[in-house]
């Protein structure tokens, strides 16, 4: 399988993280996307929104990291990642729609004002802006600790769900989100940090930034 990659994004290094957890072997192909790179007419034809990341098996394109993980899980059969049995499912997906519509927006807001505008020269933070996200943060941050009250993962085991979180909690303390006041997400976020899979998708979107 081949993935189309900007090394540094949350959602690529999420996948990467799933594929060494269940011993997928994934051909990197890494795209510039302040150069354009992911919305060249090769790539906008695999994915029409010039997104990554796009992954590729045989004829198959699929993009969406979600959308991936759950592939890459069910390609390497493991149903304990990624459950069939309905309500283990919608356990999982819920916390999948959760990520994407709340945790990962608020963090996205502050990385972008913090981080990405300094990578593609696009000015200063628009400090209103970065209040926005913080105050964001602190309501999801709150659901999402209160929700690991007793619980090791969101689900109750390790499941897609929390790889498609953890890298947006990864980036929390590196753009001056408080994530230490939240106990529960803290250990948690501790546990996925401690497996290979995850440091390892970590590290290598850092060195091939």
């Amino acid at each position: 399988m081949k993935l189309y990659q900007y090394p540094l994004s949350p959602n690529c290094q999420k996948v990467t993280a799933l594929a060494h957890e269940v011993g997928v072997t994934l051909s990197l192909v890494n795209l510039d996307v302040f150069k354009g790179e992911a919305r060249t007419p090769e790539i906008l034809a695999k994915n029409p929104n010039g997104r990554v990341p796009i992954l590729e098996d045989g004829d198959f394109v699929l993009w969406e990291s979600n959308a991936i993980l759950g592939y890459v899980a069910a390609k390497a059969d493991r149903l304990d990642l990624a459950p069939a049995a309905p309500r283990e499912r919608a356990e999982v997906d819920r916390w999948l729609s959760w990520g994407g519509a709340h945790f990962m927006p608020a963090v996205r807001k502050v990385t972008f004002e913090r981080i990405v505008k300094k990578l593609a020269g696009l000015g200063p933070p628009d400090e209103a802006v970065v209040r926005a996200g913080i105050e964001e943060f602190a309501v999801v941050a709150s659901v999402l600790d209160r929700s690991l009250d007793g619980k090791e993962h969101l689900c109750g085991r390790v499941t897609i769900a929390d790889f498609s979180i953890v890298t947006y909690a990864a980036l929390c303390d590196g753009v001056g989100l408080d994530i230490e006041r939240y106990r529960n997400v803290r250990r948690w976020l501790g546990r996925m940090l401690a497996r290979e899979s995850v440091r390892s998708a970590l590290a290598a979107g850092r060195e091939a930034a």
